[in-house]
């Protein structure tokens, strides 16, 4: 039997002379199962907000993007992209290949200006894109018979006081880029069409400022390209791992070389991703920090618990116990404080993320996408939680036994 666990053990269940240190014991493990609850429970929330950022984005952006190193744009019809393309069909994880062509440009809707980014997409992107889930208003669609139409991001929709149901034209204005820039008559060098908004459609705050999807003929028309593209948006199958679309990535790397350049989902919009990871990892810090000083509770039990068993301590050293055994029955209390709070605040936490789970209950505030607090669990997150707070509960508890051998004379 390890004699110091079942001398800590009685300690920690028996009752003590003076019951403050039963109230400050009872404290200290309550503390730490609502702050290891809360950690697991605020963790879950962040997950499921980070989860639903990136449904969003992928709306927009796809598993894997083609792009030129250099320049804007690429002739569809460029010998290395074509065999990559092929390449890419070939593969049975591989969902949809659209075309696209983006440019910024100058708007103007019913006399209000503004600078948006139209993308051009193909008709595999019109008849394929996930987009069509964020219709807010209007109908999705980007041809009416031979008529070209538009989806406009709804704050941009906002901003220009633009309605779906209304039969005014946007009209978009980009320099040509074959003429030089006349001082007497500047609008002599630019192109422009117009062209009547189908839809508003929302994504997150970013796009939704700027973002206008038009058919890629329309696109080309206005700035002036045949057959550029600027790059080739790939869609995965449902379920296809990240492993897989990496191996993806690098064999068509190998295939494009340099001139060329192949991006997955985090590479296309980096600073955004990483600031999630971030901000993730400040909540978690700043939750730990919460725990620590909940965690000098167990500082107090414990040192008023080491004076009231002097007589004890005195007994073990008679008895033959080493300091080193005496200090491990109390860093061991004092870590069996934090342990059983860490237990109950891991049940507390997981079952009250699986009830919001299952049933909702905390409802989000009106006008958000979904209706209540979205909360996913993570393994990591409660192997971190484990970790962090069984740690500050172990570091906390060995402090106060240093207080042993100041408080009895030394050993003959």
């Amino acid at each position: 039997m390890n004699l110091p666990f079942f001398i800590a053990k009685r300690y920690l269940f028996a009752k003590k002379s003076h019951n403050v240190i039963n109230i400050i014991s009872a404290i200290s493990a309550i503390g730490m199962a609502i702050g290891t609850a809360a950690l697991i429970i605020i963790m879950s929330v962040y997950n499921g907000f980070d989860n639903l950022v990136k449904d969003s984005l992928g709306n927009v952006e796809p598993d894997i993007v083609i792009s030129p190193s250099e320049g804007k744009v690429v002739s569809v019809e460029d010998s290395t992209l074509v065999a990559a393309t092929d390449y890419l069909y070939n593969l049975p994880n591989v969902q949809t290949m659209s075309s696209v062509l983006q440019e910024t440009v100058f708007i103007e809707y019913d006399g209000v200006q503004s600078v948006a980014v139209v993308k051009g997409v193909d008709s595999v992107y019109e008849e394929e894109s996930p987009l069509s889930e964020c219709i807010i208003e209007g109908e999705y669609m980007l041809h009416k018979g031979e008529l070209p139409m538009a989806l406009v991001g709804y704050s941009l929709a906002y901003k220009l006081n633009l309605s779906p149901r209304f039969v005014t034209k946007i009209k978009f204005y980009y320099p040509d880029r074959t003429r030089n820039i006349s001082v007497s008559n500047p609008l002599a060098s630019i192109e422009s069409i117009s062209v009547r908004p189908s839809a508003t459609f929302t994504v997150n705050a970013d796009v939704d400022e700027e973002l206008i999807v038009l058919p890629i003929e329309s696109v080309r028309e206005l700035v002036g390209y045949e057959d550029e593209i600027s790059a080739i948006e790939v869609r995965m199958a449902p379920g296809t791992k990240s492993k897989e679309i990496a191996k993806v990535i690098a064999s068509l790397q190998d295939r494009l070389g340099d001139k060329f350049e192949v991006k997955d989902r985090f590479h296309q919009n980096e600073s955004l991703y990483k600031m999630m990871k971030y901000e993730k990892a400040s909540i978690f810090l700043i939750l730990i920090f919460v725990i620590i000083i909940i965690a000098f509770n167990i500082f107090g039990s414990l040192s008023m618990l080491i004076i009231e068993k002097k007589g004890d301590i005195e007994t073990f050293r008679s008895m033959g116990a080493t300091d080193t055994l005496i200090r491990r029955v109390f860093v061991l209390e004092g870590w069996m404080i934090s342990l059983l709070g860490l237990a109950a605040g891991l049940v507390i936490g997981v079952c009250f993320a699986i009830l919001q789970q299952k049933t909702g209950m905390i409802k989000m505030p009106a006008n958000f996408a979904v209706t209540a607090y979205p909360v996913i669990i993570k393994a990591t997150d409660l192997i971190l939680t484990t970790l962090g707070v069984a740690i500050i509960g172990y570091l906390i508890a060995l402090a106060p036994s240093s207080q042993i051998r100041q408080s009895l004379p030394p050993q003959e």
